[in-house]
């Protein structure tokens, strides 16, 4: 009904063009018009250059169209910079808004964070030259994005794959992550493939370490120890259990809200863990460096992992009682924690 109000509109308020030059008839029509297309969308020409070239409903956006005085009034929800940045359909529009004006401080919303919660590992494959060199002076101009998620983002395969990882290098090296200062640990906000670089090494250097990392953090993005744990990245696995063995049996919580946990009891939940045989590789792993099945549940003093799993009727039952059994096939197929240093 909405498309036939709207053929109906266009097609009245044509005829009354051709029909009549009057200016007081052109404004009850136009009036017409508005009240029979309430609640649509406004249409694209009615939007400032900004707006319009940040709505994928209006087209492909017109490299030079934007106005400097639209960066300042763009009528968006939020700032110009945190849309385009969030969305990698608007990063063309990145080099002409920073080159007319928009500048982080004026984001309520800090353009790398609301990038990598909506993409925690975007792909940079398709971004030009500018674009990526635009990403990178919004990083680097933003002092909120020294982050948790916007470091994961940062330090992801595809991140390091165009080189946008070298922000995280220049943070270091000018003492902009300085140990026991951050809102979160940095180890814990690396990826789990980044913990074996140069970068990690440097952080250990600078007094950063696992156990600091783990707790609770400023982010939304899962803590570093938690991400190689569903990721079934058993090289990070190695990194993080050889500094703090204990998180074989028990992890702390990352929110000040909840209670420590046990890696046990999460990979055997399909909705953390779907991959059965990833389930079975990695609780063979847990078990291999010192995990209790039999300990309580942190939530649950009464339950141990052994049965909870017997009450979820889980095909992972007999995995629990045999210790290593599938340990071999990890080492074959992850190598040594030294290859982390590879990635």
């Amino acid at each position: 009904m909405n498309i036939l109000h709207r053929t109906l509109a266009a097609l009245a308020l044509g005829m009354v063009a051709l029909l009549s030059s009057g200016c007081t008839t052109t404004l009850v029509v136009m009036h017409v018009y508005d009240v029979m297309t309430e609640g649509d969308p406004t249409s694209c020409h009615r939007l400032n250059s900004v707006d319009r070239a940040l709505q994928q409903r209006c087209g492909a956006y017109v490299a030079g169209s934007l106005k400097a005085e639209d960066i300042r009034a763009s009528g968006l929800p939020l700032c110009p910079l945190t849309v385009a940045t969030r969305e990698p359909a608007f990063w063309p529009v990145l080099p002409e808004l920073i080159a007319k004006g928009a500048t982080p401080e004026s984001c309520s919303t800090a353009p790398w964070v609301a990038l990598a919660q909506a993409h925690p590992c975007p792909d940079f494959s398709h971004a030009t030259p500018a674009e990526l060199q635009a990403l990178r002076w919004v990083a680097e101009a933003d002092a909120r994005a020294l982050h948790h998620d916007a470091v994961r983002a940062l330090s992801c395969p595809n991140a390091r794959a165009v080189g946008l990882d070298r922000v995280l290098d220049d943070w270091v090296a000018h003492d902009q992550m300085p140990a026991g200062v951050l809102a979160f640990g940095a180890l814990g906000a690396l990826h789990p493939s980044h913990l074996g670089s140069p970068l990690a090494r440097a952080l250990e250097a600078r007094g950063h370490t696992a156990a600091a990392a783990l707790g609770a953090y400023d982010g939304q993005l899962p803590g570093g120890f938690e991400e190689a744990l569903h990721s079934g990245d058993f090289a990070a696995l190695d990194w993080w259990l050889q500094r703090v063995p204990s998180l074989a049996n028990r992890a702390p919580p990352s929110n000040h809200n909840q209670l420590a946990w046990v890696p046990l009891a999460r990979v055997l939940a399909p909705s953390f863990m779907p991959d059965v045989a990833l389930q079975r590789r990695t609780i063979g792993y847990l078990l291999a460096h010192g995990a209790d099945p039999d300990r309580a549940l942190p939530h649950d003093p009464g339950q141990t992992v052994r049965m909870l799993a017997l009450k979820m009727k889980s095909p992972l039952v007999a995995a629990l009682a045999t210790p290593g059994a599938s340990v071999a096939p990890i080492a074959a197929a992850a190598g040594p924690a030294a290859a982390l240093g590879r990635r």
